[in-house]
């Protein structure tokens, strides 16, 4: 059930986290934006969210950093963590799962609609 699922959505172009946020919050989960890596891993700490989608290409922490500090903190190393962002290299693909991230989707191949889907198919619901 979507209802009080919480997403964390770490991404610094406040135009385009509106747009996922917007999408997201009309099919019903909580979301909470922050704009850069340090903030995206506190409030991961503090709130505890279902579900995190993190860019990679962050001020203060890249999102691999984000993602080994998440992953190595008994906290939130059970949180799924979707990648979102525009590094499309299969290096880089390649890391981000290699690292314990749930999935890795490039933005400009996917709709904010499919990135919803994606989320709740990640979750189970």
């Amino acid at each position: 059930m979507v209802k009080d699922t919480n997403i964390l959505l770490v991404e610094d172009d406040t135009f385009l986290g509106n747009i996922y946020k917007t999408k997201f919050e009309m099919e019903g989960f909580k979301v909470t934006h922050v704009e850069n890596g340090q903030d995206g891993f506190d409030t991961a700490k503090k709130k505890k969210p279902d579900l995190i989608l993190l860019d990679i290409l962050l001020p203060k922490m890249d999102g691999f950093v984000v993602l080994t500090k998440l992953k190595a903190d008994s906290l939130t190393k059970e949180i799924p963590v979707i990648l979102l962002t525009n590094l499309g290299q299969k290096d880089d693909v390649e890391k981000g799962l290699e690292m314990g991230a749930a999935d890795y989707l490039i933005k400009a191949h996917f709709k904010p609609s499919e990135t919803v889907a994606k989320v709740k198919k990640v979750l189970g619901i």
